[in-house]
């Protein structure tokens, strides 16, 4: 009997180290992957980007010159997305977790949610178009692309905000009513404070998704060739990823322009982790405050 317990544990102990193999494995396979691209872009990229190409506009349909109108579209379409698309998406969390009765409706809200959150590209594009250049007449505009990308990363954003919510422990929400707070102050005071770290985390991912998406603003902003930078919301602007596919799908001399590509490449990843660190620092922030 010992021994098939033995052995037993010794199959047992085996298939747990084979696992936990494969498990490395994989996640090391995954970082050699995106370093190496990260790498290629870096070693490609850099010689190209220098203080011109930065702060200098396109010429011949962007095959020469800088690409500072599309970084300045960018940072418009996306800092645009995150002021409409983070309270909406906090708000909506909070409404969920903490208001809404926890019935059948509110769970085919929650599914629905995660529905729109697997939704293409390419479908909120034309939603955008739709809703936003159509029939509100807003045009091709900032405002249609930064409201059509708010609605993409918005059930990201609810959904890890829910999550942060319900991470915090009832008895903090339980011990506040008993005191005699109302349900408003007990979110405020107990409750958002500790989830506002995670709350923040979820809108990091929507702010790099935001950022890197091609086929939204294709349809609601993105132009071709447009060196000035825009004067209102309801200008077009030239962006990063719609420029980047332009280099690499539009231009006959591919080769000519293939250091624009890399260059375009590598400033769109640093004016991601530059979002993506102002989105750290606000989390870190709110959390030494939980902490203090």
């Amino acid at each position: 009997m010992k021994s098939k317990t033995k052995s037993r544990a010794a199959r047992n102990k085996a298939w747990e180290l084979l696992a936990a193999g494969l498990i490395r494995a994989v996640s090391y396979s995954i970082v050699v992957v995106i370093g190496y691209i990260v790498l290629d872009i870096v070693v490609k990229g850099l010689p190209a980007v220098n203080w011109d190409f930065i702060s200098t506009f396109p010429r011949k349909s962007g095959s020469e010159g800088g690409i500072l109108p599309a970084i300045v579209g960018t940072a418009y379409l996306v800092a645009g997305a995150i002021v409409v698309a983070m309270p909406l998406g906090m708000a909506s969390a909070v409404y969920l977790s903490e208001y809404a009765s926890q019935g059948r409706f509110t769970r085919i809200i929650r599914l629905a949610i995660i529905t729109l959150a697997g939704v293409p590209s390419i479908v909120f594009g034309l939603f955008g178009l739709g809703l936003f250049v159509i029939f509100f007449g807003f045009g091709a505009s900032i405002l249609s692309g930064s409201l059509t990308l708010a609605f993409m990363i918005l059930p990201t954003i609810i959904v890890s905000s829910e999550e942060a919510l319900r991470a915090v422990p009832q008895s903090l929400r339980e011990g506040s009513l008993a005191l005699g707070a109302t349900r408003w102050q007990t979110i405020y005071r107990n409750v958002l404070p500790y989830a506002l770290p995670g709350m923040f985390t979820g809108s990091i991912l929507g702010v790099g998704r935001a950022a890197g998406e091609t086929a939204p603003i294709l349809f609601t902003v993105a132009a071709f060739y447009l060196p000035r930078l825009p004067s209102s919301v309801f200008d077009q602007v030239m962006a990063l990823p719609y420029h980047l596919y332009v280099l690499a799908t539009q231009l006959p001399e591919a080769e000519k322009v293939l250091p624009l590509q890399y260059g375009t490449a590598l400033v769109l990843l640093l004016l991601v982790l530059i979002f993506n660190l102002a989105a750290i620092v606000l989390r870190n922030h709110f959390r030494k405050k939980v902490q203090w």
